[in-house]
């Protein structure tokens, strides 16, 4: 009996002592790379906290994901666990490559894992996001915020004039529509290139062609705003052998618009020279067209 007890504690023990099997991952499809950028788009700022960032929201939304990759428990609790560490970036540009980016390289660690393989560590993991959330970060903000919600307020405005709602409407479907469509595309470009993703779309050919052509284009629409919407005029006449010159009329004549164009120049100047002080340069701006208006000249 006693050779018996010993022979099952020793299998016991024997199997014990085996590693633990880890199983294969399932495929990560488009379906499952769209649930996790519509739930990272969704819930960027949700839960936004002060020691984890948005780090709530790129969690939620990696979930679809790492539940098909990982479906041993203890996996998964870890995977939750690393990416609920700090994560600050742009939603689109930053939150969109880095899901995918992120995405792949989970999938790879759970594939090396399944397979007995030396897997890619979570420091690598987590320094991958850290090391590309603030540039893709800076280029998101300067083109989504900077570029393309004024172009469509540009596009817009005159139904606002109008007083039509959807002046006030569109801008902001029209700006969610498009940062959801290429967020996605993204999404896609992080998983299937990896962290070279993040390469393209700073370095990248075609990339810096599409980054050239927002910025033109949104150059393009101030242009537009400034000639339509600034309204400057002179109001300085004076005699000559009773003939009167208007200057506003002489200006109309040579160049229509070289008064709005001036006070927007002058004032790209100055925030070129002295930094984006937006509210000193208003005051300086609305101070000389205080003093010029009391002499009559504009």
């Amino acid at each position: 009996m006693s050779e018996i007890n010993q022979a099952a504690q020793s299998d016991v023990e024997s199997q014990t002592d085996e590693p633990k099997r880890i199983p294969q991952p399932d495929k990560i499809t488009n379906k499952d790379l769209m649930k996790s950028w519509f739930g990272w788009w969704w819930a960027n700022e949700v839960n936004h906290t002060f020691d984890r960032m948005l780090a709530p929201a790129f969690c939620f939304g990696l979930i679809p994901a790492l539940k098909k990759l990982y479906k041993d428990h203890d996996e998964l609790a870890k995977a939750f666990q690393r990416h609920l560490l700090f994560f600050n970036t742009q939603a689109t540009w930053g939150g969109g490559t880095l899901t995918g980016v992120t995405i792949s390289l989970e999938e790879a660690r759970a594939k090396a894992m399944a397979n007995g393989e030396q897997p890619i560590s979570e420091d690598m993991i987590n320094n991958t996001k850290v090391g590309l959330m603030g540039p893709l970060a800076g280029i998101g903000d300067s083109i989504d915020s900077g570029t393309v919600q004024y172009i469509f307020i540009a596009i817009f405005l005159p139904f606002a004039q109008k007083g039509n709602f959807l002046g006030a409407l569109l801008p902001f479907l029209c700006f969610a529509i498009a940062t959801f469509t290429y967020g996605y595309y993204f999404t896609k470009l992080g998983y299937s290139l990896g962290r070279a993703a993040a390469k393209e779309i700073m370095t990248g050919g075609r990339m810096a062609g599409i980054i050239d052509g927002l910025g033109v284009l949104g150059l393009y629409m101030m242009g537009i705003l400034a000639g339509q919407y600034i309204n400057i005029k002179s109001y300085f006449k004076f005699t000559i052998n009773d003939k009167t010159f208007d200057i506003q009329q002489i200006l109309n004549t040579i160049l229509p618009g070289i008064l709005p164009l001036t006070a927007v120049l002058l004032l790209y100047l100055y925030f070129q020279k002295q930094g984006l002080k937006i509210t000193r340069g208003l005051l300086y701006l609305t101070g000389a067209l205080i003093l010029l208006s009391i002499f009559y000249i504009i």
